[in-house]
């Protein structure tokens, strides 16, 4: 059995008696371990002993080893140390597979002349810009609050567009309901400000010229983009259409918007750690478990509607697999934060407002490959 007497740098046993009867407490190199008895629910003990090894520049957790109950703190250092390569080496290869996704939209034959990729430049910005603006929303947000959390992590893939989006991982408790809606409405909002941007430079970009070669060949696969209301609003307001004849498609850089505006409604579904379920959680608070378990029976639901209604398969195949992530993510659980403390009403009011402008992003059938 070690000492009863904590570390110096740590809480004492006196501020954490009324929570938590401490009966060993040590230093485990960088940690402070502290083995005792809960003297009230989990819930209400973290509540207290947070704020308490905050001060002292410590995250705490709640766990059990060997049976026994220990409160484990570890240093709290949202500073970045170093050059962190793994972000730095997935945002060029997304870069290079933005570009490569680019050059099909702008015709240019990347096997030919590889290094014409860059021409493509402007859509792999477009894209990149948006997601790295909706990313740096949620980061900024948590150094406010104090939340330990990576700078993203973009995602490459070979694809239409050529990423799989970008994502942050939080490491540190959420202290509570305000750092929690904050941190997941910042995101959305940023990414839509650049999104807006990005739709309406795209719009007034002279379109695409589209070879004859393709539009007369057979084995052309033709690809549709369905427009929500938001990018359809932004072509009115800038007096310019979002479709052409043969022969001619909007700028890529179109295309680059209307990705910020299907990660935004994606992102903002109202289940789990996603941006939509960090709201719903941080304004209903547990009530957010009924939300969360209607979502994938409403995404189900709208993947048979396009199927049998719209009689579009591939988009009902995209629906299918969003249900079933939905599933996963409610099955996992929203982030809990330590304080309970309701919401105010602002921020409420901004929470619908951020959900009204999902909506507005929306499209039952946003991509439609006719091959």
């Amino acid at each position: 059995m070690g000492s009863t007497d904590p570390p110096a740098d740590g809480p004492s046993l006196e501020r954490l008696s009324g929570v938590f009867r401490v009966y060993e407490a040590r230093r485990d190199g960088d940690r402070l371990v502290y083995y005792g008895e809960p003297r009230v629910p989990r819930e209400r003990l973290l509540e207290a002993a947070w704020p308490l090894f905050r001060e002292h520049g410590y995250e705490v957790q709640l766990t059990t080893e060997t049976g026994e109950y220990v409160l484990v703190a570890e240093p709290a250092d949202n500073s970045i140390d170093g050059i962190p390569w793994t972000n730095v080496v997935l945002f060029v290869l997304t870069v290079i597979s933005t570009l490569y996704a680019g050059a099909a939209w702008y015709h240019i034959d990347a096997v030919a002349d590889p290094l014409a990729v860059l021409r493509a430049w402007p859509f792999a910005a477009a894209v990149l810009g948006v997601l790295l603006t909706h990313e740096l929303g949620h980061y900024v947000m948590t150094r406010y609050h104090g939340v330990d959390a990576t700078l993203p992590y973009f995602i490459p893939m070979p694809s239409l567009i050529g990423t799989m989006g970008a994502v942050i991982r939080m490491k540190g408790q959420m202290p509570d309901r305000e750092a929690l809606f904050d941190i997941g409405v910042a995101g959305p909002l940023a990414g839509l400000v650049a999104t807006v941007v990005v739709t309406a430079i795209g719009l007034s970009l002279r379109p695409e010229e589209v070879p004859m070669r393709m539009v007369n060949s057979p084995n052309t696969i033709q690809v549709e983009f369905g427009y929500p209301p938001l990018l359809e609003l932004i072509a009115w307001i800038v007096g310019e259409p979002t479709s052409y004849g043969p022969g001619k498609a909007v700028n890529p850089v179109v295309i680059g918007g209307w990705v910020g505006m299907f990660i935004t409604f994606l992102n903002l579904i109202p289940v789990g750690q996603l941006d939509g379920g960090h709201i719903v959680r941080a304004m209903l608070g547990e009530q957010q478990e009924r939300v969360a378990a209607l979502v994938p029976v409403a995404l189900f639901g709208l993947a048979a509607y396009v199927f049998y209604v719209e009689n579009v398969s591939n988009a009902s195949v995209l629906w299918v697999f969003w249900g079933l992530l939905a599933t996963y993510v409610a099955y996992v659980g929203p982030a809990n934060p330590i304080d309970e403390e309701g919401l105010d009403p602002a921020r409420k009011a901004v929470g619908v407002l951020t959900f009204v402008l999902g909506v507005l992003c929306f499209t039952p059938v946003p991509i439609e490959i006719i091959a």
